[in-house]
């Protein structure tokens, strides 16, 4: 028999203890909250493909919450791997119907965006700010380094209908010698007052619950609900002269002046033409100064 990783263990480290699905219930799932269930597993491959099997199966109903304290096969936009070691962040994935016109569900990982930039700069103090389409960047040391992602899939469940499950990964406190990448952060190295996992969840799903609910009240208009401009305010990419790396080793220069009202991100090229890009289309977004084709 392997022998248990000592790591695995609740308590292994007193600096990362458990999140208490209980007390998260409670605090969360109440008549007239948006959430219906809370369930936090030891590990797992990754919240996002659990979930969805669940919805395509019809065993999860809408507000369901799924939280792991360690993703062992955890998926980013475009299937980009996303590890940390157990209880070291936010790993989590919720179902959502919206009735709002399909159209519109692209705005969905920008709304969490959002939603998480607004709880995490609230709650732990950190200076965040968004990169299009789905980063979640936390600045110090005069860098912006990626400290979350977030990642929306369409679901079909039993008879057809419609869901959408939003996965949302975010580094709480890992150390300089635990990050994946040197551009990565997370909410410690940014020095967030607090890196207490509890409150710091029950703060973002508490704002997304806000969000979701102001633009499915507005019927998915990004506008009527304020959602673009929250959007345009906290956007890092807007501003700035880009190359969006694009299938087939296309790629698109110019400056990022806009995200239109269908979330696509709008470009400024040569002699001021304009062309927006969608996410989907995307394989990487980076400054147009770097010349390196790695991550």
């Amino acid at each position: 028999m392997t022998p248990k990783d000592p790591s695995d263990h609740p308590w292994s480290d007193l600096d990362r203890p458990p999140l208490n699905a209980a007390v998260l219930r409670r605090a969360l799932v109440r008549p007239g909250s948006l959430w219906t269930s809370v369930e936090v597993v030891p590990e797992t491959g990754s919240t996002n493909t659990d979930l969805a099997a669940r919805a395509a199966r019809g065993a999860a109903a809408a507000g369901t919450v799924l939280a792991a304290e360690r993703q062992t096969a955890g998926r980013g936009r475009l299937e980009r791997s996303w590890t940390a070691p157990a209880r070291s962040g936010l790993f989590f994935s919720v179902l959502l119907t919206p009735d709002v016109p399909v159209r519109r569900w692209g705005w969905l990982p920008l709304l969490a965006g959002v939603a998480a930039s607004a709880a995490l700069t609230r709650t732990a103090g950190a200076d965040t700010a968004l990169k299009w389409p789905n980063d979640l960047l936390v600045r110090f040391g005069g860098q912006e380094r990626k400290t979350g992602g977030i990642l929306a899939e369409r679901v079909a469940g039993p008879g057809g209908a419609a869901s959408v499950v939003l996965g949302v990964g975010i580094n709480v406190s890992l150390r300089e010698d635990e990050l994946p990448v040197p551009a990565a952060g997370s909410l410690a190295l940014a020095g967030a007052r607090t890196t207490d996992r509890d409150p710091l969840l029950r703060a973002v799903l508490r704002s997304l619950e806000e969000w979701y609910g102001l633009w499915c009240g507005a019927g998915g208009d990004p506008e009527a609900s304020g959602l673009h401009r929250a959007y345009t305010v906290s956007c890092a990419t807007l501003g700035r002269r880009v190359r969006a790396l694009l299938p087939g080793d296309r790629e698109l220069v110019g400056e990022a002046v806009a995200v239109d009202g269908e979330g696509r991100l709008v470009l400024a090229g040569a002699e001021g033409v304009q062309q927006p890009v969608e996410a989907g289309d995307v394989v990487h977004l980076r400054p147009a100064r770097e010349e390196s084709p790695g991550e």
